[in-house]
Parts: C-alpha cells; sequence; structure tokens
C-alpha cells in the first residue's frame, strides 16, 4: 500500500503544495498528474505498506481464516473509499503472496543496506 497522508493530499491539490513525484512505480489515482521518481530514474520504486502477521506456528486453518477477513475488510467500499481518499491503495494478498511481498522487500533494502553500508547504531 502507497499512502500520502490525506492532509498533505489536501494542500497538493489546492495548490498549498507541489507534489514534484510520487516515488511509486506508477501514479497515484489521487494525484495522477503528478509523476513517478521512476519516469526519470529507471527501476525506483519506494513505498510504504502495511500488513497484519502471526506468529510462526500458527496454524493455516486460522492463517487462511484471518486473511480472508482482512481481504474483505479491505475490500469493503467504504475502507477503500477511504484509504484511496488517504493516498492509499488496497491489496488483497494471499498468505503466500504477502510473504512474498515481504521477502522481496527484505531483499531490495538490504542491498542498499549492504551497498550504502549502513550499520545499526
Amino acid at each position: 500500500m502507497f499512502m500520502v497522508p490525506g492532509v498533505v493530499t489536501e494542500h497538493i491539490k489546492t495548490g498549498k503544495l507541489r507534489a514534484v513525484a510520487v516515488t511509486a512505480a506508477t501514479r497515484s489515482d489521487v494525484l495522477p498528474d503528478v509523476p513517478t521518481v521512476n519516469s526519470v530514474v529507471t527501476g525506483y520504486e519506494a513505498t510504504t505498506w502495511f500488513g497484519i502477521g502471526a506468529p510462526k506456528n500458527t496454524p493455516s486453518e486460522i492463517v487462511d481464516k484471518l486473511n480472508k477477513e482482512i481481504n474483505a475488510a479491505v475490500a469493503d467500499p467504504k475502507i477503500k473509499a477511504q484509504l484511496t481518499d488517504l493516498g492509499g491503495t488496497s491489496l488483497t494478498l494471499s498468505p503466500g503472496e504477502f510473504g512474498k511481498l515481504i521477502a522481496d522487500n527484505t531483499e531490495k533494502w538490504g542491498k542498499v543496506i549492504r551497498a550504502a553500508n549502513i550499520k545499526p547504531e
């Protein structure tokens, strides 16, 4: 999920702030006239997402039930509209797809951390 805080979005829409670019790979539905950084720096993408996890040994039946209910909530038109108003995009993923998202992001940002020689303080 990519999100531009609602207050910021309103300031951009009213002209109080000027958005230069969004960091998602695609343009924002809320700010469709704002280009992506990716249009200038090929391959650039930096987004924020939120998800819900469960302990490692949670039975698959419980994980599947939680996934079904969470996806239903995120797909609810009222919740989806609120997320869109905030500049968010809702994702309804399976547990496997969510695990892949986590793994892909861990690998991506791990490379950045190693390339920049970032160390914990």
